[in-house]
């Protein structure tokens, strides 16, 4: 019976405590997403702004997990180079110490304190930075509560035969016991899939005088190496350099607790020597005052000296994993379903993938703008035939892709979300029908060229008119799509005006051809085509204008 007490106290707590960290991490994010993004912009070759960057995103969303997995996605996306993902995966081993620093502090002493003082402002403040801040003190004391409750439950273990003798092996002071524990942390934290609620599992055991100080530092180690399963999980069905992301990752943690454990009892000597007082040794109340301290400063000086162990050598690392993880020979195309679902990703993060996705999106509107401008020049490099295979091979791609971002950005929207945040994804979801739209007019548009060798359809002055006006409507397009579609702005009332000069010029297109027609220049049968050809122009003028006018209403 005081087995089943125990388990189910503990399961309780361990509830409270992931369900703190998954509010303060929600919060955290709320208050920060501009920051995150402003942080991942100033990403360069530099490695060591690469590996603050994962510092301070990895502080703000309290999970080493969620910077890695977004790290993964930004390669699969091509946004991030390979050494840079690596020197922002060091940053994150460093980040991630945050967590056990706020665990570590007086566990439950302010825990319920904290929820007083945060609930108020969280269910009740007017502004939404007055609720995150609420939230914020709320999951803090969630934290600390959960904590609170596992330690208090795992007291009776001290006094436990069973319990002792089960642990028995772990608690001996040899390598034997050392790898079985980093072996466990290891497997455990694979099982529950967060590094975080295992190092607050083990602050609370040790805490509770149920196992070591050495013990649960090995523990600790073995969690770090865990804690990579879910970059690795993220990486399948990705791209080649993601893959090598996550393996980086991955061999870094390892290398990292290699290195560690083959000098383990020195390891343990400096952190008793970094923090005063004994870990192991208890009060006049029971509690070990000094523990949860010491396994905060463990975790922290292996994550901070391995980080910059290896910094100068994040080229050989990722020379390595190149290595080991080669490209397959077919060209990769990157595509964001391999991303997995953005339930796992940060939004400010999985917005920015997003509107990558849009980038790319007008980067093939613009290919498909040269091919079908060649066509009726008959300047392309391709033959017409692969020119008009091309167009329609690009359509199907944009066709693909806009259905992957609406599925991608729904989702999303599924989360809370700032204003800011919906409005955004409500953007790219418009951005990106509209930029399939016009797609698909370039391609109607390429069907017709076939038409024009004939000169039925097109003479020297009709072929110049309409080609001054697909000039001008591709001018329109570049002009509003070129910022719109890179995050900017376009002058709305300027794009109307536009807009309507150019629906003006497609009616005195389409009349001063009939009058070809009446004065038996051109066959009658051939005013539907060239109609059909400048009303697909003024439809691509229609798409542009409502990706101008799609700011205001996201």
């Amino acid at each position: 019976m005081e087995v089943f007490k125990i388990l189910y106290t503990v399961l309780g707590g361990l509830g409270i405590f992931f369900y703190g960290m998954k509010s303060m991490s929600d919060g955290l994010q709320a208050m920060s997403g501009d920051v995150i993004k402003k942080s991942i912009n100033t990403l360069t070759k530099n490695r060591v702004y690469s590996l603050i960057v994962g510092v301070v995103v990895t502080c703000l969303v309290q999970s080493s997990s969620v910077t890695t997995v977004m790290v993964v996605g930004f390669v699969n996306a091509g946004l991030m180079q390979l050494t840079q993902a690596i020197g922002v995966i060091f940053g994150a081993n460093i980040g991630t110490t945050i967590t056990g620093w706020i665990i570590s502090i007086k566990v439950g002493k302010y825990g319920l304190l904290l929820i007083g003082l945060g609930i108020f402002p969280y269910l009740f403040g007017k502004g939404p930075r007055s609720k995150a801040i609420g939230q914020i003190f709320f999951s803090i004391g969630m934290v600390f509560f959960g904590l609170k409750i596992m330690s208090d439950a795992f007291k009776p273990l001290r006094t436990m035969p069973e319990f002792l003798e089960a642990v028995s092996y772990f608690s001996g002071q040899h390598y034997g016991s050392y790898l079985a524990s980093v072996l466990v942390g290891c497997l455990l934290t694979i099982v529950v899939q967060s590094s975080s609620a295992m190092l607050g599992i083990t602050i609370a055991l040790a805490s509770s005088g149920a196992i070591y100080f050495h013990t649960a530092a090995a523990l600790v180690l073995g969690e770090n190496i865990g804690t990579t399963i879910t970059a690795m999980l993220a990486s399948v069905g990705a791209n080649a350099n993601a893959k090598r992301a996550a393996r980086a990752h991955a061999f870094f943690n390892l290398l990292g607790v290699l290195v560690i454990i083959s000098f383990f009892p020195l390891y343990i000597n400096l952190i008793d020597s970094i923090v005063s007082g004994d870990p192991n040794a208890t009060n006049a109340n029971g509690e070990l005052p000094y523990m949860a301290v010491h396994i905060a400063t463990g975790h922290t000086v292996f994550n901070v000296v391995a980080s910059l162990i290896f910094l100068p050598f994040v080229n050989t690392l990722a020379n390595f994993v190149t290595k080991i993880t080669p490209a397959p020979e077919e060209k990769e195309q990157y595509h964001l379903k391999v991303l997995g679902n953005p339930d796992d990703m940060i939004p400010s993060t999985a917005l920015a993938l997003a509107q990558a996705e849009i980038h790319k999106m007008k980067e093939i509107v613009d290919r498909m703008y040269d091919l079908v401008e060649g066509l009726f020049t008959g300047k392309n490099e391709l033959r017409d035939e692969d020119a008009l295979i091309k167009i329609k091979s690009y359509e199907s791609i944009l066709d693909n892709i806009q259905k992957e971002v609406a599925v991608f950005i729904v989702a999303l929207l599924q989360k809370p979300l700032s204003e800011k945040e919906s409005q955004d994804s409500q953007l790219y979801i418009k951005l990106a029908d509209e930029l399939e739209s016009v797609s698909d007019y370039l391609e109607r548009l390429a069907n017709h060229s076939n038409r024009r060798f004939d000169k039925k359809v097109l003479s020297n002055e009709s072929l110049e008119d309409f080609l001054n006006y697909f000039k001008e409507v591709r001018e329109y397009f570049e002009s509003v799509a070129g910022s719109v579609c890179e995050g900017g702005s376009s002058d709305t009332v300027v794009d109307l005006r536009k807009s309507d000069e150019l629906w003006q010029k497609a009616e005195s297109l389409r009349k001063k051809h009939l009058d070809r027609i009446k004065s038996e220049k051109f066959d009658p049968t051939t005013s539907l085509t060239y109609s059909d050809m400048i009303v697909s122009m003024r439809k691509i003028r229609s798409h542009t204008l409502n990706i101008s006018q799609s700011q205001t209403k996201s």
